[in-house]
């Protein structure tokens, strides 16, 4: 192919002693005109390649009817009033809805899709006042990370006045009375640097109803760690504001706390040593639960008397089993567990002696169990790689789960399986891995496959419906996800096993996986792809760039791609603690730049048909780092495969701001896989609607 002619330079980094050459520089002006004209036409030739395939129509067409289907998303509420988002099946956003008790009569609340023309602005961080008269909510535009905040009066469905800015990573928590709520934001950013200049400054402001932003109290900054970034949150009984801090420099976090009710409100150092991870439960009084990974690596469930803030006392011991969260309900703790990476969930008492399980269909993920210390029942979500969702209302006191909701889709999930197998790395360590098909599909090694995987920031990839996925298990393909180290699958260890100096491990697992797929004859190489977006886009651009041999087609979204200055923009500096930086020192430098995808692609390498995927509005992962790694492997391709750019416009770090976004985004995907994988759609797809 003929490629568009990128701006270049002549730039050369020197860190300790080593010269690294970074040609590309110039993309990362993303708004100069050369940046831009060259985007244009890569933009230009992506299209026009995608749009050739003979397949990509029908695949569109199938993914739309597949995804017009009614969802609903797990409740909330506050007192007798409920919330939840609907959608009729094709909205381009989910529409939030209010009722009196969790069968009353719903009606409209919020309705995203009214906020834009083109649906490109999303509601998040919902948050009712004590009385439910109010409800905050943030909202986004085009997929920035920008937040603003509003308040809803809930009876008249009108905005009040009062509108916050610059907000990024923030929730709402409301004063008992009503009176305003905390929430979190940045300085406003200088100009030009709205969505890629570096982030620090996140402090906690208190802002009263009626009153404009510039009179917000600055309740809780600590200018000598800039670095650091906060959340509150009020407890059930209104007593305390919980201040949790996280930091650029530590996996590990803080909490301290504020008495609402005493006369001079300051932040009360609880947990402050930086010693483990801390998250807030509940609370019965002075009685704060948490859950700790202090002794614990798979975490725990422990007790502090804030009057008394001695030793930890054990509620929920460790299990060898990693908790993911836990929540205080009913008086009861509904505790939430991966086993093999699909959900477990037990309830225990206050005191940490087990009540009951909560049965569970299979290998899936079930999701909620949110509420209050005084609710009597809670709901949840599950579903799993080929089951849609379904939303259970759960009785605490006797355990009984009863269908809330259930979807009814053109899917029949008994025309499908999915198998957990077991494989070794290449340091011997045991890997899971789910892998999802036709029932009966032949293992004869020409099954299309994707293998998916992140690997990072301690997060799992437990199982998750989507209509995308069913539709690539109706097009005959087989979909794999490899629970690799660097995620919470089996606790703390899991996550130190795959960061800092032992990132390696993530590619060598994720490898590992593809070579068994190949052994054990559910695909081959020509037939293989692998996917991944964000941290799971690093790992993409990571492994091709080791093992361009292996993979019959490689998709890195939005991905962390220049590991040598990723942390010069947005909030990239946050990810230290996961990756190191290039210039914390030379161990951090060796590491990051034997792994780095955009300092490894060599010249007269033969890499496979890439398709390298971002949005012009990220301002998590810079789009720059995308511009920069699709430029220099064109320039390095000694093969004929297609190295191609695709850059979705007013979208951010989803990759999709709308639904329709999300259908054509997919069938770009599957179009280029069906051109170089060279797959046959079955004839009953082909004759989808």
């Amino acid at each position: 192919m003929t490629y568009p002619s990128p701006p270049t330079d002549g730039t050369t980094d020197t860190y300790y002693g080593e010269s690294v050459a970074d040609p590309y520089r110039p993309l990362e002006d993303i708004d100069a005109s050369p940046t831009r004209a060259w985007v244009a036409a890569e933009a230009a030739m992506t299209r026009a390649y995608l749009d050739a395939v003979p397949q990509r129509a029908a695949i569109r067409a199938h993914l739309q009817s597949m995804a017009n289907y009614e969802r609903y998303a797990v409740p909330f509420h506050m007192r007798d009033r409920y919330f939840y988002f609907y959608n009729t099946g094709l909205q381009d956003q989910s529409v939030l809805y209010t009722m009196r008790g969790y069968n009353g009569t719903p009606r409209v609340l919020i309705d995203p899709n009214t906020l834009s023309s083109d649906g490109s602005v999303t509601v998040g961080e919902e948050s009712p006042s004590w009385n439910a008269r109010y409800l905050t909510y943030a909202t986004r535009s085009s997929g920035s990370d920008w937040q603003t905040w509003h308040v809803r009066d809930v009876a008249s469905a009108h905005d009040l006045p009062d509108t916050l800015q610059w907000s990024k990573f923030s929730t709402a928590a409301w004063l008992p009375d009503d009176s305003g709520f905390f929430y979190e934001r940045y300085p406003a950013p200088a100009a030009g640097q709205t969505f890629k200049g570096a982030l620090y400054g996140h402090a906690v402001y208190l802002h009263k109803l009626g009153t404009a932003q510039t009179a917000d109290l600055e309740f809780y900054y600590r200018p000598e760690h800039k670095n650091w970034l906060y959340g509150v949150q009020v407890t059930d009984d209104g007593r305390y504001a919980i201040v949790s801090v996280s930091s650029n420099d530590s996996i590990n976090t803080r909490i301290g706390y504020v008495d609402l009710r005493a006369r001079r409100q300051t932040v009360r150092e609880l947990l402050w040593k930086n010693d483990a991870q801390w998250n807030f439960v509940g609370n019965n009084g002075p009685i704060f639960y948490l859950t700790t990974t202090l002794q614990a690596p798979n975490s725990r469930v422990v007790a502090i008397d804030v009057r008394a803030p001695g030793r930890a006392r054990a509620i929920v011991p460790q299990s060898r089993f990693a908790l993911q969260s836990a929540s205080d309900v009913g008086g009861r703790l509904i505790c939430s567990y991966l086993a093999d990476a699909h959900s477990a969930v037990n309830v225990y008492d206050l005191r940490g002696a087990l009540v009951r399980d909560v049965d569970l269909p299979g290998l899936g993920t079930a999701g909620g169990f949110n509420g209050f210390a005084d609710d009597r029942t809670t709901f949840y979500s599950y579903a799993g790689w080929t089951t849609p969702p379904t939303i259970y209302r759960y009785d605490v006191a006797t355990g009984a789960s009863t269908v809330y909701r259930k979807p009814r889709l053109d899917f029949d999930p008994s025309q499908y399986v999915t198998r957990e197998v077991f494989y070794r790395s290449k340091d011997g360590t045991r890997v899971p891995m789910m892998i999802s098909s036709r029932r009966g599909a032949s293992r004869d090694g020409n099954n299309p496959t994707i293998l998916y995987g992140y690997g990072g920031f301690d997060i799992p990839i437990a199982p998750v419906f989507s209509t995308s996925i069913a539709t690539w298990l109706q097009m005959g393909g087989v979909y794999a996800v490899a629970n690799i180290r660097g995620g919470s699958e089996y606790g703390e260890a899991w996550h130190r096993g795959g960061m800092l100096g032992n990132k390696q491990n993530v590619f060598d697992d994720f490898i590992a996986a593809a070579e068994y797929l190949i052994v054990q004859k559910y695909t081959s190489t020509p037939k293989l792809a692998i996917k991944g977006e964000s941290n799971g886009g690093l790992l993409v651009g990571a492994v091709e760039t080791q093992r361009p041999d292996l993979f019959g087609a490689a998709i890195p979204g939005v991905g962390v791609l220049d590991m040598l200055r990723f942390d010069k923009f947005t909030i990239g500096n946050f990810w230290i603690p996961e990756y190191g930086c290039s210039t914390c020192g030379r161990a951090d430098f060796d590491w990051l730049s034997k792994y780095s995808p955009y300092a490894n692609v060599r010249p007269n390498t033969v890499y496979p048909p890439t398709l390298v995927m971002t949005s012009d509005h990220d301002d998590r992962v810079f789009p720059a780092h995308s511009f920069k790694f699709a430029a220099k492997m064109q320039a390095d391709q000694a093969g004929n495969a297609p190295i191609l750019l695709r850059v979705q416009l007013k979208a951010g770090h989803g990759g999709s701001t709308t639904l329709t976004q999300s259908l054509d985004a997919t069938a770009d995907i599957y179009a280029f896989l069906v051109k170089n994988l060279a797959i046959t759609l079955p004839s009953d797809f082909q004759a989808s609607p």
